[in-house]
């Protein structure tokens, strides 16, 4: 685990990542990038507008704003979901657009929430991706429990019934039990995977308010989990050189830094992209 930390602040090195685009605005990303979302925002060739969306909020490090949270859902038998809009078809100045977005806790949670890193090109975020929205644990997880359970097997209440205990060596005990899963991505090439973290804690069941409530369940958060700085792959206590930037207790990205709180969601914005010409 120690050797997990790379590029530490005091080598000076800095991770270069290669075939993404740096999100130092989430709206950074060319327009034609954006076809395969189809999610209307304006008039085509026109800019996206602001998009509002809820996140684990950035608390240090270049990151320039929180990972878009996923709103969680336990099914009757236990399996947990993450919620996603349905697709329907509707006319906006004369043409006909396909407009995924729900009303939840206050918000309106829509793929939008996902315009960064690439991600909107993503057969996942698709509207009309024909995917059943369970999380299922991904293979090769860092994360020791998950040698347990099956790769690919969706993700079930039970797999984490300690987490009032759990602890991996990292921070302190008890403050919830982290698993690392997919979403939304059967059947796509690994490069489209959206990969994810899912959180059971007992101080998310403290918390209440209207959006908690609603995007919540059971100690149950999730989040997207692309670094909104350079689009790396951060861990809540799942990085042994984070206590160096007093993170070991958050999610904390080893490529440049950057710290989230998992337990402060907080809603940001940033102007989504416009939809690219002749979509319809």
């Amino acid at each position: 685990m120690a050797g997990d930390d790379k590029y530490p602040e005091s080598t000076g090195r800095r991770r270069f990542v290669k075939g993404v685009v740096g999100s130092a605005t989430l709206s950074g990303v060319g327009v034609g990038a954006g076809a395969a979302l189809k999610t209307a925002t304006s008039p085509s060739g026109e800019g996206g507008g602001t998009t509002q969306y809820m996140a684990v909020e950035n608390t240090a490090g270049p990151a320039p704003r929180g990972m878009p949270q996923i709103p969680i859902k336990i099914d009757s038998e236990g399996y947990l979901k993450g919620q996603f809009p349905e697709a329907k078809k509707v006319t906006k100045n004369g043409e006909e657009v396909v407009v995924a977005e729900m009303k939840i806790g206050g918000m309106t949670y829509s793929p939008e929430w996902f315009q960064y890193c690439g991600v909107q090109t993503y057969k996942g975020v698709d509207p009309e991706s024909d995917q059943d929205n369970y999380f299922r644990y991904k293979e090769g997880a860092s994360y020791e429990w998950q040698a347990d359970v099956e790769a690919g097997g969706k993700v079930h209440v039970d797999d984490f019934d300690d987490y009032e205990t759990w602890g991996n060596g990292i921070g302190k005990s008890g403050l919830g039990k982290p698993g690392t899963v997919t979403w939304r991505s059967q059947d796509v090439d690994s490069s489209q995977t959206l990969t994810v973290q899912v959180l059971r804690s007992p101080l998310i069941e403290k918390k209440d308010n209207q959006w908690v409530n609603a995007s919540t369940d059971k100690g149950f958060v999730a989040w997207l989990n692309k670094c909104t700085h350079f689009c790396c792959v951060p861990k809540f206590k799942g990085i042994a050189g984070s206590a160096k930037f007093n993170a070991q207790d958050d999610i904390y990205c080893p490529c440049h830094q950057s710290v989230y709180d998992p337990f402060s969601l907080v809603k940001k914005s940033f102007v989504a992209l416009p939809r690219p010409e002749g979509d319809s």
